[in-house]
């Protein structure tokens, strides 16, 4: 090599391990003209209009505060005690400040905020100039949201120097050497450092108006006009990916939901809660280390020329921090219509030596050609008519009955869910609706099509959403079939979103867009499935369950409430049923290995759940690794051993997950019940 060139590589080497140690400043932001409308707009908006009459007054203002500091600092790691002291003068005033449009004092703590995140970078720089002792017995709390907040500069510097630690010892226990630990550590903080210098101030507007609307409830939220252009191209651009809604928690992209349908969902190697902490493309490149970007920039590196192979370094959900990654390979493809379709087979089962035949039909989405419709095209697509023509398929009266699975459903469109009702009872009312004045409405099936009469049986599970819980709640209230599963999501409120331009018509600058919670569905019973969702006949346990999913982990969800009833008729005389299905049910299960195997995983991620704090001795930390993989390695082991089994022509129960077999157990207990 050249002495030139071996000079600037020397030059290139120092510049990529060099530790920054020059004073970092951030751009002082401050309010725009336009936010001092759109404030008191949005107050005027959701006092006049929102679904749940919330005094605005200090008690939300208190609120609005708190939330706008856990925004910017979820895990008390940057604002000092006496920072939150300092801008206490400000607890009981927000409210009347928003009404005005003064928004300044959001930008006060924002600057002091950028202030924090300077300093903390400066330390970080600094001290990743020396190693650190993983001989040591000493533990990083990494759950910190409720823990006290730093006096002083000092205890900051120890808080970090155990984060530090942890994230170094990740990845000394991954094989790398400290020189790539520093550079890998270098690059995120540097990463991070111009994450925060591309904020903008209507990126901070958006935040505090968001702190605020939250007080109602937590779907009702402002999109900034530069959110909201993001969005619509998001949903306009002709892209492929992996097929998964992902959201920024702390420094993780964590998986929000698998969109039913795509790479993800096919691969069932990520869920729902896994967190992303690598990027890699094709089968050998190198993955990039993601911890602490925007989210926008992960999703960039996610999404590639469709049939690319990309690949993910993830954290599983329920994981403990420390726990070691699992990579996978994905094959990028577009997200089609057709991808979100219902679909169906015939389950073979045996249970006390009879055989059943079942049709089952997933139904990943309520989903619906809405131009079509509109059109009044006889065949448009949509889930009833997709259902209609599987049962039609399945040739129904040949079977013993019907399994609707809409586990992982997280709704759509609403008169799908009506419509597909239809196809199960003679006709009827399906659900009720109460706007913000207090009138309610019936939502009803009267075509008078019962396309199917005999044994039915809907899977739920927590991530059952919105439709999914009109059309089992439907099914249960006229006890037309059994509910099977765990309780679901309970999201029964409706949203719709209005552009702040259509209230200020002669203002040329874009002002963004208001989504705020209008109306709440009911059951024809009377009964919400608001924040309790659908309770099944009979419950199943879940992985879900043990996880921060659901309505009733979000702040200032709406709670359940009932109104009137509407008449309706009942099918079976499922009450007395039950508790006999119930009875065979727990029998049954309580003898099935895979049965047991669950509830060892289940009580697992509720240890690690409880866990919150972690060694930072690497001795220690290597043991659980290893006794985590070995664990790890022996579910795979017996997975690859059921896999492996001959199959059939039909699908049988070896191929099937535990609570479709179970549940097609059931709806045979139920039949063999009713024939007594």
């Amino acid at each position: 090599m050249k002495p030139f060139r071996i000079f600037l590589f020397l030059i290139l080497a120092v510049s990529l391990f060099a530790v920054d140690s020059t004073k970092i400043e951030f751009a002082r932001l401050s309010p725009e003209p336009q936010h001092k409308k759109v404030a008191p707009l949005i107050v005027k908006y959701l006092d006049n209009f929102h679904y749940q009459k919330k005094a605005i007054d200090d008690s939300m203002s208190s609120e609005t505060f708190d939330r706008f500091f856990k925004k910017l600092d979820p895990a008390r790691m940057y604002f000092l005690d006496s920072d939150i002291i300092r801008f206490d003068k400000y607890r009981y005033v927000l409210d009347d400040y928003i009404r005005i449009g003064y928004v300044d004092p959001a930008y006060e703590i924002f600057t002091v905020y950028e202030e924090r995140i300077a300093n903390r970078l400066e330390y970080v720089y600094k001290r990743l100039k020396e190693t650190f002792d993983f001989t040591k017995d000493e533990y990083w709390t990494f759950d910190r949201d409720e823990q006290p907040r730093a006096q002083t500069l000092a205890q900051l510097d120890e808080l970090w120097r155990k984060r530090l630690k942890n994230e170094a010892l990740t990845l000394k226990l991954s094989g790398k050497k400290w020189d790539e630990i520093v550079e890998i550590l270098v690059k995120r903080y540097k990463r991070f450092q111009k994450n925060v210098s591309q904020f903008q101030s209507e990126d901070v507007f958006q935040i505090f108006m968001n702190s605020f609307s939250e007080s109602f409830d937590p779907h009702t939220s402002y999109f900034s006009p530069k959110s909201f252009d993001d969005f619509k191209i998001q949903m306009s651009q002709a892209y492929s990916g992996i097929g998964a809604r992902l959201q920024t928690e702390d420094d993780y992209t964590m998986v929000r939901e698998v969109i039913p349908g795509g790479p993800a969902d096919k691969s069932k190697l990520i869920h729902a809660d896994d967190k992303i902490v690598g990027v890699g493309q094709k089968t050998d490149g190198e993955i990039i280390d993601v911890v602490g970007w925007r989210i926008d920039d992960v999703v960039q590196l996610i999404r590639g020329e469709k049939e690319t192979i990309v690949r993910l370094q993830i954290l599983p959900a329920g994981s403990s921090p420390g726990a070691a990654t699992d990579t996978i390979a994905l094959i990028r493809d577009k997200i089609k219509l057709e991808d979100h379709s219902a679909e169906g087979r015939i389950l073979k089962i045996t249970s006390e030596d009879r055989d059943f035949y079942f049709g089952v039909i997933d139904i990943p989405q309520f989903y619906s050609d809405f131009e079509g419709r509109q059109a009044g095209e006889k065949n448009y697509k949509g889930t009833t008519n997709d259902v209609r023509k599987i049962l039609s398929d399945l040739q129904v009266d040949t079977l013993d009955g019907i399994i609707i699975d809409l586990r992982r459903n997280g709704g759509g469109f609403l008169n799908e869910a009506i419509d597909l009702t239809g196809l199960f009872i003679e006709k009827g009312p399906v659900v009720q609706v109460r706007n913000a004045g207090g009138k309610v409405s019936v939502e009803w099936d009267d075509r008078g099509e019962q396309v199917y009469s005999g044994p039915l049986a809907v899977l739920v599970d927590r991530i059952s959403a919105s439709a999914s819980e009109i059309f089992a709640a439907a099914i249960q209230d006229y006890n037309r079939g059994l509910i099977i599963g765990s309780q679901t999501f309970g999201k029964g409120t409706v949203q719709n979103a209005v552009s702040l331009n259509r209230f200020l018509p002669n203002t040329k600058t874009k002002l963004g867009q208001l989504k705020i919670t209008v109306a709440k569905f009911y059951r024809i019973n009377g009964g919400s499935t608001q924040h309790i969702g659908v309770i099944p006949d009979i419950s199943f346990p879940s992985r879900f369950e043990l996880m921060d999913i659901g309505e009733s982990s979000e702040q200032n969800a709406l709670l359940w409430d009932q109104i009137d009833p509407v008449q309706y008729k009942s099918y079976l005389n499922l009450e007395e049923m039950v508790p006999k299905l119930e009875m065979r049910h727990n029998l049954r299960i309580s003898a099935n290995p895979d049965y047991a195997s669950l509830l060892e995983t289940m009580d697992e991620i509720e240890q690690n759940r409880n866990k919150n704090e972690i060694s930072l001795n690497y001795d220690i930390r290597k043991k659980e690794r290893e006794e985590a993989d070995e664990n790890k390695k022996e579910e795979k082991e017996k997975e690859f051993v059921k896999d492996g089994e001959d199959g059939k022509d039909e699908k049988d129960e070896k191929d099937e997950d535990l609570l479709l077999i179970e549940g097609a157990k059931i709806l045979g207990d139920y039949i063999m019940l009713s024939t007594d």
